[in-house]
């Protein structure tokens, strides 16, 4: 398998780019909803979603979950900034728009 080798880091970076990010809350069935809501077009990637959103200097994201609220997807984010402040964010996964920012 010496010619795979190669292909793996740019299948990884593929990923990355594509599928919503690993760090989606701590159930799997979080990632597996998130990305299949995706496929189907009823939710953005969330690296999209992340570059659509109003984020303050120096926030890093620090939890994700992905749920069905009200009859659309929601991406509930946690966010830590350089002060050890958590903000709360509740986004549609389709529009991005923020529907409680706490």
């Amino acid at each position: 398998m010496p010619r795979a080798a190669p292909l793996l880091p740019a299948l990884a970076l593929i990923a990355l780019l594509v599928l919503p990010a690993p760090v989606l809350g701590d159930d799997d069935a979080d990632h597996e909803r998130a990305r299949a809501a995706v496929l189907r077009g009823e939710a953005l990637p969330l690296d999209e979603l992340l570059a659509r959103l109003p984020l303050r200097e120096g926030e890093r994201l620090i939890e994700v979950e992905f749920d069905r609220e009200d009859g659309r997807w929601v991406y509930e984010l946690e966010f830590i900034d350089t002060d050890g402040r958590v903000r709360e964010l509740e986004v549609d996964a389709l529009s991005a728009a923020i529907l409680e920012d706490d």
